[in-house]
């Protein structure tokens, strides 16, 4: 399959967020390609730096990388700010960082509820308020924050994780009312079944669920981290002027 390229994207400054695996490293070697100046945040410092050396040799250009963990807001801003007085305002964010840990609604405890309201939610606001005085002095942008189909579906194993991926939903309508006259578009994707390394690793060991997972989607074929950023790039782009308050399942058709 050809990609599509965005000669807009050339140049222009991209965070990311949970940048160094899954759909995040997708979105690092995507934008990469476009040429744009690529920086990504994420926690694992060992598979950030991978990361870069990959997408250094197959881009001849580095993306800048900053360990930061996600959770601690303080930190958070000071990542974005050196990114900021290194490469300049930001175009695009990205709020890509989240856990999809498994929960059973009897067991949450208040502090496993908090941590993963942080993990998926909490810095995604964060980010987005340090990031949007950038694009209002740069006359525009885009954020694009990742919820997820399972708040749609009502997965029953994810029932905080599900409630943070609806609040984004949430967020990125209210935001995108807020920042519109400056010229900021807030959209958000909702992946269907995508299949990481970490998700065969821990969720779907057993060949036979993705199977019968397949068997529900429409289009019966696999939703890549390439599905996702694809869509993130269109988003990103000039191509994508006039959208904004939307939410994109990248699912298949999965009912």
């Amino acid at each position: 399959m050809t990609s599509t390229i965005y000669p807009d994207l050339a140049g222009r400054v991209v965070l990311i967020t949970g940048g160094a695996s899954g759909i995040g490293a997708a979105f690092v070697r995507a934008f990469a390609a476009q040429k744009a100046r690529v920086a990504f945040l994420d926690i694992d410092a060992e598979a950030g730096a991978t990361l870069v050396r990959q997408v250094a040799a197959e881009c001849d250009t580095a993306p800048l990388f900053v360990p930061c963990d996600l959770l601690d807001i303080d930190a958070l801003r000071r990542a974005l700010a050196d990114i900021h007085g290194t490469l300049g305002n930001a175009a695009v964010l990205v709020n890509n960082a989240a856990n999809d840990q498994r929960q059973v609604l009897t067991e949450v405890t208040p502090a496993e509820f908090d941590w993963t309201m942080a993990v998926n939610l909490k810095h995604v606001f964060f980010a987005a308020q340090a990031v949007v005085p950038q694009m209002q002095a740069s006359g525009g942008g885009s954020i694009i924050n990742m919820s997820s189909i399972a708040w749609m579906r009502g997965a029953p194993g994810l029932p905080v994780y599900a409630t943070a991926k609806a609040a984004i939903i949430g967020f990125t309508n209210s935001l995108a009312r807020l920042v519109g006259p400056d010229r900021i578009r807030v959209n958000a994707i909702a992946p269907g079944m995508v299949i990481t390394e970490r998700q065969r690793r821990l969720w779907y060991k057993d060949e036979r669920q993705i199977t019968e997972m397949r068997a529900r989607q429409i289009i019966p074929d696999a939703v890549t981290p390439e599905d996702i950023a694809s869509t993130a790039l269109f988003l990103a782009s000039d191509d994508s002027l006039r959208i904004t308050r939307q939410c994109f399942l990248v699912d298949a058709g999965l009912a």
